[in-house]
């Protein structure tokens, strides 16, 4: 806001502004809303749009003005109204750092753009315009404009002293209402209220009143008007020079030309509820005041012509702080937005300076006399004097322009480049509302200037390779990923066809997660330009994207560099760090032949298996891999054993033989130092590793002696093995008293007892190797004693056959039988072998007579006279079996006839029953009772509990059975004719 003094003054005003730093209570104040860019002309569909000039090449901060080059515009804009859009040249200047005392200039290069769109309003927009602007009482009198955060702009116009405030909605159709009687100096409209503060005059001479109008409420037609007080700072009246009002709605400030600020404090729509006093005094006018809510703190900064001053409003007494010692004119000083942190700008002659409430900020350096300043959506807008020579503006008359010019530009402090430059005549303020920016000047013309799309200007920094700052302006667009990535891609592509393939790989990084890497691969996989591409891999696997083939190929990088210090950087990495594929990179280490550092990352990350293939295959360390299995953990070492001990035991014979005993009986890795509380150890199966010692049988018969002895459970193989083994080491020994040793070794193993499940190899084994007293001692314990005599018997030891009868002939009794033939064969004389051999057959009655008679009679050596003994006995014993049957024929035909008898006497004569004892209880019987004809008597309770029968007599029931059981075996021999003749014969 800025004050409106008479006609005349206006008209001064608008000419030159504030000269030399000096406050004038003349010119036009303007407070505007955050809007968008771009460009609008009222002036009718007959005005030719001409080339712009781009705005100085702009620099950094410094307390002196230095000229900077200038580029002119070309000219882009056709001569219809329609939409033209500009092609403007970068600026660049030189980017010398020089220091100044007390704040750091800085001279940087940037880049003049049209980042706004000039478009034409439609018919009606245009007629409404010229009536309202070309009136004739609009132009050179002295406006005081307000856009609102709504759908109308509020302003006032001095005509005829008149005190109006007027609305100009969207529709350009305007209203007002009467604010005062005579003229409005000052309007402040807030953003978040519907809340309007003006100042103005009811009367001439009399001091100035302060209005607030609540829009929203209607008096009569037009707005409440809910307080009024006077604009004055004590007794002394002076002139107001600008006016600020805090959103809060709690803190309004007024500056005066005298050098006074009034800050009214508490509900500023109220007189009741506020309290208002004079905060600052000076010797200089106040030229801009600002309010600064950071959290729960306000600070109110106060410029005049001189100074600048801070003032902590939340704290008592309100300490204030001098930040500078100079000050700015009127409409020069503006508070930035949070993307600045809410910074407070002040425009000088010389530079641009930005301040906090505790310390001064950077300054930029501008050309030209600032008239005004204005802060818009992250952009700096600056309208400063430009009086150089120069062509016409696309926004000035069609005469050809001599006087002093004012130029509009609008910068992006954030990515530092110009997003707009004009040349206007005569502007009266920027004003910011609708999403746009209206500039208005002073031939009775609003100009709305409305910002391109992100992509648009993205789209114009590409025509012009500045992908530094397309890079910069997406960032500070919020653009996601996706874009950034793609504006990436092009920066790089757009490097790379320049040759500068470090700066392109660089921005190819960038595009890691969003690129496809093999584009970028690709590109790089000369050999000239392989650091690049050894760059780009590494940060694809720092972020963890890489897949075994992009390792497969860092690691060939480093490898076709020689760079071992990077190979050993990447692959030592910590576990957390590791962002490749483990196995693959291993492979290609081995590939390459960098062995060391294949079995570094294979330990490291428990790659056993590599580990232990480089070290056997390649480096030949069958030590190191050894002890290697001997530290991990009881699975993986039994199945490395299995796979590599054949190798092992080739080279490094007894400590594999030792690790394998450990294996198989009480495993622990050989780091783990648990102590004596540690967990019982685990066991593999030592019948698994037999074949492991295939050529090695010392180391397996001291493995497997050694399982024996602390394990007695060991597997079956074991004890076959080690069987094996000693007969074999018996059979081939020489030296008669290890051969005896060997011997009971080999028949200990047998009596161990491990053999009885796997008979059958054992002897197979035994007589193999002509163990005779093994084999003797397997059909021992197999039971096998036909062996045990044939085996004798090949041997012609006749001792042993009888031994052999005499030992096992009552387990199976053909074995006389067999001897008695085995003899009977023999045409030596083994007469005292057959008489032994016969006496065991007499006693035993175990071949019918006839048939020795016929075994012997194939015997030539043998006589009667050898059997003569045994026919003798023979038939003395049959003559006594005789006797003995007949009288048994004897006894069994009495016997049959008394029970015949008796049988007659029950059927024909009565049975008379005189028991009186129960035959069971053999107590006195009593009825009921149940008698039998073979005389015995029972209770009937006692027959019930014992018979099995009810047809049979408990008491004789055993004898009957047995005879029962006589009659049936004799039927069912009646039929075996066969065994009658053996018996006979």
């Amino acid at each position: 806001m800025g004050p409106a003094g008479s006609p005349s003054r206006c008209r001064r005003a608008s000419r030159s502004a504030t000269r030399d730093g000096e406050a004038s209570s003349s010119g036009i104040s303007c407070a505007a809303a955050p809007g968008a860019l771009a460009c609008v002309g009222l002036g009718g569909a007959g005005s030719r749009g001409r080339s712009g000039r781009a705005g100085p090449g702009w620099v950094g901060s410094g307390l002196r003005r230095r000229r900077v080059a200038r580029a002119r515009l070309p000219r882009g804009l056709g001569a219809s109204p329609a939409v033209g859009v500009r092609r403007l040249p970068a600026l660049s200047c030189p980017l010398p750092v020089k220091k100044t005392p007390g704040r750091w200039v800085f001279w940087c290069s940037w880049v003049a753009l049209q980042m706004c769109v000039y478009c034409s309003l439609t018919r009606s927009q245009q007629e409404a315009s010229v009536k309202v602007f070309d009136s004739g009482a609009i132009r050179g009198v002295g406006l005081v404009v307000v856009f609102f955060p709504r759908p109308f702009v509020c302003l006032n116009c001095d005509l005829h002293m008149e005190g109006q405030i007027w609305f100009l909605p969207r529709s350009l159709q305007l209203s007002s209402f009467q604010a005062y009687k005579l003229r409005v100096t000052h309007l402040y409209q807030l953003k978040q209220h519907s809340i309007l503060v003006s100042v103005g005059e009811d009367e001439e001479g009399i001091n100035p009143l302060v209005k607030v109008w609540n829009l929203e409420k209607r008096d009569g037609g037009n707005p409440l008007c809910t307080r009024i007080f006077p604009a004055i700072p004590g007794n002394k009246p002076t002139v107001v020079s600008c006016l600020t009002v805090h959103e809060n709605l709690n803190f309004m400030a007024i500056g005066f030309a005298d050098g006074s600020v009034v800050l009214t404090k508490g509900d500023i729509t109220r007189d009741r509820h506020s309290k208002t006093q004079i905060l600052h005094e000076g010797s200089y006018p106040v030229t801009g005041l600002a309010f600064r809510q950071s959290g729960k703190t306000t600070h109110l900064f106060v410029v005049t012509t001189e100074n600048i001053q801070s003032y902590m409003l939340s704290v008592k007494d309100y300490p204030h702080l001098e930040l500078d010692t100079h000050g700015c004119g009127l409409r020069c000083s503006s508070l930035s937005d949070p993307s600045q942190d809410l910074q407070f700008i002040v425009a000088g002659n010389d530079c641009v300076y930005l301040y906090q409430p505790d310390e001064r900020g950077p300054c930029f350096a501008f050309e030209g006399q600032k008239l005004i300043v204005h802060w818009y959506r992250g952009y700096l807008i600056i309208v400063s004097k430009d009086r150089k020579t120069s062509p016409k503006s696309e926004f000035a008359g069609n005469e050809a322009q001599n006087s002093d010019k004012q130029v509009l530009n609008i910068y992006d402090l954030c990515n530092k480049f110009i997003a707009y430059s004009s040349i206007f005549d005569d502007i009266v303020d920027v004003l910011a509302e609708w999403g746009s920016l209206y500039v208005l000047t002073r031939d009775g013309k609003i100009h709305v200037l409305q910002e391109k799309d992100t992509q648009t200007k993205l789209e114009m920094l590409f025509r012009k390779n500045l992908f530094e700052m397309a890079i910069n302006l997406a960032k500070s667009h919020h653009l996601d990923s996706d874009g950034l990535s793609e504006i990436f891609r092009q920066y790089g592509d757009h490097l790379y066809n320049k040759g500068n393939h470090d700066g392109a790989i660089q921005q190819y990084i960038r595009t890691i997660g969003k690129l496809e890497p093999s584009y970028v691969i690709r590109k790089f996989l000369d050999a000239q330009r392989i650091h690049n591409l050894t760059a780009y891999l590494q940060t694809l696997h720092l972020q963890s994207l890489a897949n075994a083939d992009h390792t497969t190929l860092l690691l060939n990088c480093y490898t076709k560099l020689k760079d071992s210090s990077k190979l050993e950087e990447f692959i030592k990495t910590s576990e957390s760090e590791v962002h490749f594929d483990v196995e693959t990179a291993i492979k290609v280490l081995r590939q390459a032949g960098y062995y060391s550092h294949a079995v570094y990352l294979a330990e490291k990350h428990a790659h056993h298996e590599w580990y232990l293939k480089i070290q056997l295959e390649d480096i030949k360390n069958y030590q190191e891999a050894l002890c290697y299995i001997g530290k991990l953990p009881f699975d993986q070492a039994e199945s490395n054993m299995k796979r590599y001990g054949k190798i092992l035991m080739h080279h490094v014979p007894n400590e594999t033989t030792e690790l394998l005993k450990i294996l198989c009986t009480d495993y622990r890795p050989s780091g783990d130092n648990e102590g004596p509380g540690m967990l019982e150890g685990k066991k593999a199966n030592s019948e698994e590793f037999i074949p492991v010692f295939a050529n090695n049988s010392r180391e397996l018969k001291a493995f497997l002696e050694h399982m024996t002895e602390v394990q007695a459970d060991s597997p079956q193989g074991v004890y076959d093995t080690l069987l094996e083994l000693r007969l074999q080491n018996w059979a081939h020994e020489q030296d008669e008293q290890i051969k005896e040793k060997l011997h009971n070794e080999a028949l200990t193993l047998l009596k161990s007892g491990r053999f009885k499940t796997v008979f059958d190899k054992a002897l197979v084994l035994c007589q193999m190797h002509n163990f005779k007293d093994g084999v003797l001692y397997l059909y021992e314990q197999g039971k096998l004693f036909q062996q045990i005599m044939h085996y004798h018997m090949q041997n012609e030891q006749y001792k042993k056959v009888i031994e052999v009868c005499e030992l096992y002939g009552d387990q199976e009794a053909c074995l006389w039988e067999q001897a008695l033939g085995y003899f009977a064969r023999k045409e030596e004389d083994c007469k005292e072998y057959i008489a032994a051999v016969l006496k065991h057959i007499e006693s035993k009655n175990l071949m019918p007579p006839l048939l020795v008679v016929q075994t012997l009679a194939h015997n030539s050596t043998a006589t009667l006279s050898v059997i003569k003994d045994y026919l003798v006995n023979k038939l003395q014993k049959q003559s006594r079996q005789i006797e003995q049957d007949e009288q048994r024929i004897q006894k069994y035909r009495e016997e049959t006839t008394r029970i015949r008898q008796e049988i007659e006497e029950l059927k024909a004569s009565p049975k008379i029953f005189q028991k009186t004892k129960c035959s069971i209880c053999t107590s006195a019987l009593e009825l009921p009772s149940v008698h039998f004809l073979c005389g015995h008597s029972f209770h009937q309770h006692c027959f019930e509990s014992y018979s099995e029968s009810d047809s049979e007599c408990p008491t004789c029931m055993p004898e009957n059975r047995k005879v029962m059981d006589m009659i049936r075996a004799q039927e069912q021999k009646r039929d075996l004719h066969d065994q009658f003749q053996h018996q006979v014969g």
